[in-house]
């Protein structure tokens, strides 16, 4: 049998600056195999499913699929990234059609992410920084006037809460606090203490951290998580961090508490939308750090996410599949 033709959609997303080789991801199709990369950014479902036409393979990252309107030769689908909620599952194996993540991929980096928004909001980096564009350097004077306007503290002995955060960033992020001098808490239905954190019940986390930092995947009961009531129970001095999904939080509750003063401020990698709205308050609210999903963006997660694709497919083909998320499916032979 020869090789097999796969593409790959929404590739601007892995390939935004060309930086990125996905010739292993070609060689995964073996000898003969044909692989088609499709830069234009965000598909719709058409789209996916016309660029399936002729393809065994289809790698996808973050662009809804429809799995009833694609082409039956697909059978199989990888979503280059850790969660797979474009996908219905259920219905690709209804259809014969195997579905595979890339779970892991991104967790140092991810994790240096989380870190890098605690250690900038503890001396008001951010902050600073804004208040030079816009040409104050009344902190630089000799009495310092206006400094104080900037939040400085220390991290030893300061609390972080991991919601969701016995995964493998959680745990990178729980080692890093720790060698700040950080306490942990964590919280999430399977979670026990151990060395690396304390176990306690959302409550407890939600009022006790300094910095409370989302791990938790987007499903039905995650969705909302943070919203006014969770946001109450958390110390005016404390800070929001999301790395995960920006459907965690009710953005206009964060908002608000923000504006009111009941909250110190937000870092967030992800929004909901994503991009947030043109006119979204977040971009101009002065103790929120906003950036565009970074977290898996360095070009040697981008790398390693590729090349783990291309070993998911490889795997496939050999009839050993790995990272499956949905009922393994015998590899056609035609």
């Amino acid at each position: 049998m020869g090789g097999a033709s796969g593409c790959v959609v929404n590739a601007r997303r892995l390939n935004f600056d060309g930086r990125v080789d996905f010739r292993g991801l070609e060689e995964a199709l073996g000898v003969g195999g044909r692989l088609s990369v499709h830069d234009d950014g965000s598909p719709d479902v058409a789209a996916v499913a016309s660029r399936a036409e002729g393809h065994r393979v289809l790698v996808t990252k973050e662009v809804a699929v429809d799995v009833e309107t694609l082409p039956s030769c697909v059978e199989l689908i990888v979503e280059a990234g850790t969660g797979f909620n474009n996908v219905d599952v259920t219905k690709a194996a209804a259809r014969g059609i195997a579905v595979c993540n890339v779970p892991g991929y991104s967790s140092d980096a991810v994790a240096q992410l989380v870190v890098t928004f605690i250690l900038s909001m503890s001396i008001g980096l951010g902050e600073q920084q804004r208040a030079l564009v816009r040409d104050d350097r009344s902190a630089f004077d000799a009495g310092m006037v206006g400094l104080g306007r900037f939040s400085m503290e220390e991290l030893g002995g300061k609390v972080l809460g991991l919601v969701g955060g016995t995964g493998a960033i959680g745990r990178r992020v729980a080692a890093l606090a720790h060698a700040l001098g950080m306490r942990v808490l964590v919280w999430s239905r399977a979670a026990a203490s151990c060395d690396a954190w304390d176990a306690v019940a959302l409550d407890v986390l939600l009022a006790e951290s300094d910095y409370v930092s989302l791990h938790c995947p987007l499903t039905p009961d995650t969705q909302g998580l943070i919203d006014a009531a969770a946001l109450a129970k958390m110390k005016p001095t404390a800070r929001l961090i999301n790395t995960a999904r920006g459907a965690l939080v009710v953005e206009p509750d964060l908002v608000d508490a923000l504006r009111a003063g009941r909250l110190a401020g937000a870092a967030l990698d992800v929004q909901h939308p994503e991009p947030p709205s043109p006119d979204s308050p977040l971009y101009t609210l002065p103790h929120v750090y906003l950036t565009p999903h970074i977290g898996w963006k360095r070009v040697q997660t981008r790398q390693r996410l590729v090349d783990a694709v291309a070993q998911t497919v490889d795997a496939y083909l050999r009839g050993t599949p790995i990272n499956l998320v949905s009922p393994p499916v015998e590899p056609r032979t035609t």
